[in-house]
């Protein structure tokens, strides 16, 4: 299925935002919890550590690595099981995995930013930019930057992404929509994509000069202090410790299609990458992410489609705002996303409110990690308790696919 380091001798353009260091840290396959002043009181750091050790054990999952943020600070960085399977390299907190379709909200929040700088407007149609998207009936002179952030510019689910996978240029694809039968016309509903959504690369480009992979890593990723975070294949497999993609219990190739959209799906890191990033989209990193720009991106623009999932019948229909998903659990309004490209998956999900959060990335097709956001939200939100990471049961089987929406 498919759906993604930063080295210390990029030089940032402004000085880097200091980087948190976690109140309560588990080491990687420590098993050890410390405590601070500032321990959280809500999450029991001891059970989770150990509920996640048992389903690394699990034959469906290869290796994963978890953050959580609790009151604004973050309390709990873990590595569990290895990069290879059968290996024993252990995932720690710096082991790079891809982000898949998290990726989109890093392409709307660098949007965000040029937007509040005055250098575009969401509001102007993708025609202005002179990109290379064209859509039914030169939809593209209506279709505007938020409606591409937003998924709304009337294609089919996922258009073109197969002939992406088949090697097609991508440029040469996002021509070629003018050939699809719409759905709908641009911003009257929401439809899915990856080869129109990596237009924002383009435009990225287009304003500024700047190689999109390029302004990213310049305005968010280096002044934000993620170190090891970076949109292509090659910063994937240069890094010291990278998680290789599995199908089942095999090691497959890392497949080069969804880096060609950066935008949409390439960026890489590591847990602790992630968890910072997760701060910024918490409105504390002002100085790289302004209030303003979070308060855009993460306004609900359109309703989505209701899946039957575990996840969707937990969380409620989600709406999509720009490259993220606003929920609702509990009462509270959560941000998140998930993601998956062959032999990885992700997934963020945060309550901008109360400055908490959890963040998973992992090496295989299994959906099992996934269920430990839930169990996260449950101890925040005094929520009964319930075994979503499907370990109590007799054998504990692999959650099936179906069981979480993968973007």
């Amino acid at each position: 299925m498919s759906v993604l380091a930063l080295g210390p001798s990029l030089v940032a353009a402004r000085a880097p935002a200091q980087v948190p260091q976690p109140a309560v840290y588990a080491g990687a396959r420590s098993g050890v919890v410390s405590s601070s002043l500032h321990a959280p009181k809500k999450i029991d750091y001891e059970r989770l550590d150990q509920r996640m050790r048992i389903a690394a054990s699990k034959p469906d999952v290869v290796g994963m690595a978890v953050a959580v943020i609790e009151n604004g600070e973050i309390t709990f960085v873990q590595g569990y099981g290895t990069t290879t399977a059968g290996g024993s390299d252990p995932v720690t907190p710096n082991t790079v995995f891809r982000w898949a379709s998290l990726s989109k909200g890093v392409a709307a929040t660098m949007v965000g930013v040029l937007a509040n700088e005055g250098k575009l407007s969401l509001d102007e149609p993708v025609a202005k930019f002179n990109t290379s998207l064209r859509l039914p009936a030169g939809g593209e002179q209506l279709a505007t930057v938020a409606d591409i952030l937003s998924h709304r510019v009337g294609l089919p689910h996922n258009s073109n992404d197969n002939k992406l996978e088949a090697g097609a240029d991508p440029k040469a694809l996002r021509a070629s929509l003018a050939e699809v039968n719409a759905i709908c016309a641009p911003d009257t509903c929401h439809s899915y994509q990856n080869v129109a959504f990596d237009t924002t690369s383009e435009i990225v480009q287009r304003v500024t000069g700047v190689p999109y992979t390029e302004e990213v890593r310049r305005r968010l990723f280096a002044p934000l202090g993620m170190q090891n975070a970076s949109l292509t294949r090659a910063g994937l497999m240069s890094a010291r410790s990278w998680a290789r993609p599995h199908i089942g219990r095999r090691t497959v190739e890392v497949n080069d299609n969804y880096y060609r959209i950066p935008a949409a799906g390439g960026v890489n890191s590591s847990i602790m990458d992630m968890a910072l990033w997760m701060r910024a989209q918490m409105g504390l990193a002002p100085q790289v992410v302004p209030e303003r720009v979070l308060d855009t991106i993460h306004e609900a623009r359109v309703n989505t489609e209701r899946r039957n999932t575990m996840f969707a019948r937990v969380m409620g229909p989600s709406r999509y705002a720009l490259g993220w998903r606003d929920y609702t659990y509990a009462g509270h309004a959560l941000i998140g996303h998930q993601g998956a490209v062959m032999g990885y998956r992700s997934t963020i999900l945060f309550d901008p409110q109360t400055k908490s959060g959890v963040a998973v990335l992992w090496n295989s097709q299994s959906t099992r990690p996934s269920g430990v956001q839930l169990e996260v939200l449950e101890m925040l939100y005094d929520q009964p308790r319930n075994d979503w990471l499907k370990i109590d049961s007799p054998g504990g089987g692999p959650i099936q696919a179906e069981d979480i929406a993968a973007q």
